[in-house]
């Protein structure tokens, strides 16, 4: 069963992502020669730089297996600032 992880800031996406590409056993080499992205970039990406380009890092969640999934009204997002003001 595939697992989950939430992902609230630049930084938790890039530790995901990290954690793959190592369980994967590549290198910031291998991955940037899969998805046709630098080594800055993923470096920039692994450590939480929150203005990556999201074409650049769905090719690298792509290669690496990972998938994105939006999801609305968990219980987490009813204690969001937002929601109190209505």
């Amino acid at each position: 069963m595939p697992t989950t992880t939430p992902i609230r800031t630049a930084a938790d996406l890039g530790l995901a992502v990290r954690k793959q590409r190592k369980s994967d056993g590549l290198t910031l080499a291998d991955v940037a020669g899969l998805t046709n992205v630098g080594i800055r970039f993923l470096s920039e990406l692994e450590n939480g730089k929150p203005t990556v380009r999201l074409d650049k890092l769905l090719r690298v969640t792509s290669a690496l297996g990972l998938q994105l999934h939006l999801a609305a009204g968990t219980a987490a997002d009813e204690d969001a600032p937002w929601r109190k003001e209505r």
